[in-house]
């Protein structure tokens, strides 16, 4: 997941960010603070960072003015190959102009810019003017072999030197480039290793698909040693893969994410009984003495399948321990997402106590690229507007076990399901239901799922922080609820709590059904607590109607308190410090 970072540094230009982003769904807004709302993050040290963000190689688009952004990344800038796209836009819009990272698209991310704001994108790259298309910087689906030839290429082009083509691509079809038969330059487009040299410019498409079966109980590391043998040994380069095929049966076994992980490709997957072979080419074919050459698999039907119609089988081997594998090429670009079934993927994510200021960039990602969004409606709206595809689940909030059940089985499917909870979705949320209905009632299907859980900051936190640093020492948390467990367990947790003399934080402390235990369990902790113990209690933290004050353990009551409250109960450690805004909580570090 590749994030692009907009820098606003005052509120009038949010709107226009905002505008951008909704060519950009991986971008995440950043604004100066105390002169923006309404951001993703705030900063207050502009030049740290920026140049922070630079240096971890992620696209930068600055709405300011291009020379601030300069001079503030120039004791970093050094090596032109790494850098990442770095853009200007004006405050109102009218201009969008590329600065730094031409080996890595930028002029390209320009254009999309320009055409969301209706522009012209300021592109002064002369290549990219003359032939409109970047060389340095081809489209996805192409690798450039030899970048460190291709400057002293281009000048030779501009300088008025012809070039031929061998191979076929559209984007070089499409561009000005003007080619002859025989030009004195060459510019190949290949799935074969070839020396490179300066008059010749080598692209590798992905048109190579790796299809792999009998994959149970492999050792990773043997099987893509394996296929880098075989894709040494059949003269293919390793940057035409375009991805790995199985059967959906296989979709379990680890092996086949580890391959794709290891060429940097995706896995996807397929529930046919087979294809047929055909048109099987021996050419470069080779046998060790530990293959078995030409078994009957399906791992050239999956190959096959991924290649189309046109597509035709190189390499097919297996190695005595079990795998197969088949590598076929396809006449075109392989394009992963349209074939076969992707991995189901289930993140359970918290997005914060409220404010999405909150919100890690982490789960704002995850939110924009998943296919399906699940949670209680409440918890959704934090989530903020659907992007178009996406689909909304709502369920009550009591429905725990249904919405872990609808996410597993969307996610098995192929689908990328977000299940959505507030503060941290470990503690108190839905990660637990997940795994709990998958314990309890297990599907096969579900086993080849990627489940992630991408924490978020717990209401405990927002509180702690709003009022001091209460939680500062060793603490607890326990629900009062006791719908899901007995009064008597919530009963013997708190007085243990108590006599351990631990900070608890008190979550779901009442509701218009559940009255009587907050009183209960007040009663219980001041048998072992001073009456004057200080209580913070936190409601809608981070939310409009935010409310945090002290009470004294003695003072605290029903009327305090609903379900979005949360309560932290001192120890006998915890101080009060008054100053002249009001009170700070915390609990020293230090017993003395």
């Amino acid at each position: 997941m590749n994030t692009l970072a907009i820098i606003v540094l005052g509120q009038n230009s949010v709107p226009l960010a905002r505008r951008i982003m909704t060519a950009l769904p991986n971008a995440i807004l950043y604004g100066l603070a105390e002169r923006t709302c309404d951001v993703d993050i705030s900063f207050t040290n502009f030049g740290s960072t920026l140049r922070e963000l630079f240096t971890s190689g992620t696209p930068i688009i600055g709405i300011c003015a291009a020379g601030i952004l300069i001079r503030t990344l120039a004791p970093v800038l050094s090596d032109k190959r790494l850098e990442p796209p770095l853009l200007a836009v004006a405050e109102d819009g009218s201009a969008v102009v590329p600065l730094l990272g031409g080996l890595q698209g930028v002029n390209d991310l320009a254009r999309q810019i320009a055409a969301v704001l209706e522009v012209q994108a300021a592109v002064t790259t002369t290549g990219d003017l003359r032939f409109q298309t970047a060389l340095l910087s081809p489209p996805s689906g192409y690798h450039l072999a030899n970048p460190e030839d291709a400057k002293g290429f281009i000048s030779e082009l501009l300088a008025g030197a012809t070039v031929k083509m061998l191979g076929n691509a559209s984007w070089l079809s499409q561009s000005k480039l003007s080619f002859e038969p025989d030009g004195e330059l060459t510019i190949r487009i290949t799935e074969e290793q070839v020396q490179v040299s300066p008059d010749c410019l080598v692209y590798h498409p992905k048109t190579l698909a790796i299809g792999v079966s009998n994959v149970a109980g492999v050792n990773s590391d043997e099987a893509i040693a394996f296929i880098h043998r075989l894709l040494s040994h059949a003269e293919l380069s390793v940057a035409s893969v375009a991805g790995v095929f199985a059967l959906e049966k296989d979709a379990v076994e680890p092996v086949v994410d580890a391959i794709a992980n290891a060429f940097n490709v995706r896995s996807r997957f397929f529930s046919f009984g087979g294809v047929g072979r055909g048109g099987f080419n021996t050419d470069n074919m080779w046998v060790e003495p530990n293959m078995i050459s030409n078994p009957p698999s399906q791992c050239e039907d999956v190959a096959l399948a991924a290649t189309g119609a046109g597509g035709r089988l190189l390499v097919q081997e297996r190695l005595e321990s079990g795998i197969a594998v088949a590598i076929a090429v396809a006449p075109d670009l392989i394009d992963t997402s349209a074939i076969g079934r992707a991995r189901g993927r289930l993140f359970i994510v918290g997005t914060g106590p409220g404010g999405a200021h909150w919100m890690s960039p982490e789960v704002k990602q995850i939110i924009s690229e998943a296919t399906d969004l699940i949670g209680y409606s409440f918890y959704l709206d934090l989530a903020g507007p659907l992007r178009p595809g996406q689909q909304r689940h709502e369920f009550d909030n009591r429905e725990e076990a249904a919405r872990a059940k609808m996410a597993l089985d969307l996610a098995a499917v192929g689908r990328t399901v977000a299940v959505v909870s507030s503060g941290d979705p470990g503690i108190y949320a839905m990660a637990a239901a997940v795994f709990e209905v998958i314990d309890r009632n297990p599907q096969p299907g579900w086993y080849s799922i990627d489940i992630q859980v991408a924490p978020g900051i717990s209401a405990l936190q927002a509180a702690s922080a709003r009022i001091g640093a209460p939680i500062g020492h060793d603490f607890c948390t326990i629900s009062l609820s006791d719908i899901l467990k007995p009064w008597s367990i919530i009963e013997q947790r708190i007085i243990a709590a108590a006599q351990a003399d631990l900070v608890i934080a008190f979550y779901n402390p009442a509701s218009k059904q559940r009255t009587w235990q907050l009183t209960a369990a007040r009663d219980l902790i001041l048998k072992y607590r001073s009456p004057h113990t200080p209580v913070v209690v936190a409601r809608n933290v981070g939310r409009p109607g935010e409310s945090v004050i002290v009470r004294s353990l003695s003072e605290l009551s029903i009327e305090d308190v609903d379900m979005r409250t949360i309560l932290l109960v001192g120890s006998t450690k915890t101080r009060i410090v008054k100053h002249p805004r009001g009170v700070w909580v915390y609990t020293p570090r230090q017993y003395r």
